[in-house]
């Protein structure tokens, strides 16, 4: 089933004109098909945290520093292909870049599945990475011109929920696999991108720029990658170098520098790979600031639960994940609902409520943190923290809806690229703070460091919200 691109010059209300084309079944469907493939890339984001012990015995006890590459390299790739990948995608054609990502993905997956050696294995991430990078920003950007309006942050709820829950269950699900064997979390993915591929050929729309629009500026371009893979690739590094190291130091003196020009090409290049029109709304400001904060304490939990059930109190990989289940179950229920919440009280009210929920979570779970498991003092702060993180993530994703259709996809990758960067920094200043400590207290101090984090977050949208309604006034 052969279909027609969707060509027109950017207007702000394209993507409720283009939602306004597709029956309503058909728009569904569409949803479906995009839930499956943001599943299945955010999945692999945290899934294969749990295996590298596991991984460590089938590759000749490869130490930690090596393995850690497993996780390294995918987080380079992915942040630093981000914005290139959605911006393409906006040129020529989200659809075709999407099959295209997930079919990278699949492809990287098998490599993954079946590799010989710890290399090979690096490698297949790094070709994982890259597939998502095509996948994450283009299943959101294609919500957009598929939904009216009006039913944006109805689906971009249902969206983040998929997405979160996989993040978040991504512990969970990974130490039920392991238990069997460790290539079958990377063999779960090749069902999930054949399916996707066959569906995604009859049921997705094409959206892409108008003919007559420019590629980026090239040199936009290789300064923001070389900014995100070398602020990443320091960042993670910290954690074996330390953040004095001459060598940290050096990578994040490059990337300021690289970070510069990138500003500059953005302000002075019309063409520029994240064009300067971008951030003309202040929506979209305040949510790329707030998701980086949401995620610096957001990634930061994610790891520092698992490391508190195995390392210090323990427990077996599959107890692990089984534990865990309550924050991601919160998370999924609260975010396939952030929609309608959004609906009676609007964005600015779950953007603010939902961090500070999961600070409140936190404080729970300092007091859980001690050497005996306190595991029923955990399980409240999951519950309060899980239901904040389906509040937050709706109302902030669903900002790349203000903008053009045929740009929707640049800005899902901007958003996403502030989560990932976030992601990245906020475990290794969760590593710094844990070397720090001693004991259970390193624990309690990772704890104290997501609730200002999370605070952080909700008075940004707060801000934001005080300057806009002082605007108004004036």
């Amino acid at each position: 089933m052969t279909q027609r691109p969707v060509e027109r010059e950017p207007t702000p209300s394209a993507a409720a004109q283009a939602g306004e084309e597709l029956p309503s079944r058909r728009r569904w469907a569409v949803l479906s098909v995009l839930a499956a493939v943001a599943f299945m890339a955010q999945l692999d984001l945290f899934i294969v945290n749990v295996a590298l012990p596991a991984m460590a015995r089938s590759f000749q006890n490869a130490p930690l520093n090596d393995l850690s590459w497993v996780l390294n390299a995918y987080a380079i790739a992915f942040a630093a292909l981000l914005v290139p990948m959605g911006r393409l995608a906006d040129h020529l054609g989200s659809r075709r870049f999407l099959l295209l990502g997930v079919a990278a993905f699949a492809a990287g997956s098998a490599i993954c599945a079946v590799a010989p050696s710890l290399a090979v294995t690096v490698g297949g991430r790094v070709v994982q990475a890259a597939g998502a990078a095509m996948i994450v920003p283009t299943s959101l950007g294609l919500l957009y011109p598929a939904f009216p309006k009006n039913e944006h942050s109805t689906v971009v709820g249902i969206w983040a929920g998929v997405a979160a829950a996989a993040a978040a269950s991504g512990p969970t699900i990974g130490g039920l696999l392991v238990e069997v064997n460790w290539r079958l979390i990377f063999l779960i993915n090749l069902p999930i991108g054949i399916a996707t591929i066959v569906a995604g050929l009859r049921i997705l729309p094409e959206v892409r720029a108008h003919k007559s629009a420019r590629l980026p500026d090239p040199l936009s371009a290789v300064v923001l990658v070389a900014t995100l893979a070398v602020l990443t690739f320091a960042t993670v590094q910290s954690s074996t170098w330390g953040w004095g190291d001459a060598r940290t130091i050096v990578l994040l003196a490059v990337a300021a520098v690289t970070g510069i020009i990138t500003v500059r090409q953005t302000v002075m290049i019309p063409h520029a790979l994240i064009e300067a029109s971008l951030f003309r709304s202040r929506q979209f400001i305040t949510a790329t600031v707030a998701l980086f904060l949401f995620f610096l304490g957001l990634a930061a939990w994610l790891l520092l639960n698992v490391l508190l059930f195995e390392d210090e109190w323990h427990w077996s990989v599959v107890k692990t994940g089984v534990a865990l289940i309550p924050g991601p179950f919160m998370t999924a229920v609260f975010a396939v609902n952030a929609g309608r919440v959004a609906g009676r009280v609007g964005r600015v009210v779950p953007a603010i409520a939902g961090p500070l929920l999961f600070a409140g979570g936190a404080v729970f779970w300092v007091a859980a943190s001690t050497v005996q498991p306190d595991y029923g003092l955990f399980v409240p702060g999951m519950i309060i923290a899980g239901s904040g993180a389906g509040l937050t993530q709706a109302p902030l994703f669903a900002a790349a809806g203000t903008l053009a259709a045929d740009r929707a996809a640049t800005g899902s990758a901007v958003l996403n690229m502030a989560r990932q960067v976030g992601s990245a920094i906020g475990v290794a200043i969760l590593v710094t703070i844990l070397a720090s400590g001693h004991g259970i207290s390193g624990y309690q101090h990772g704890f104290d460091f997501i609730i200002i984090m999370m605070a952080a977050c909700g008075a940004t949208s707060a801000a934001s919200a005080f300057l806009r309604r002082t605007a108004r006034v004036s």
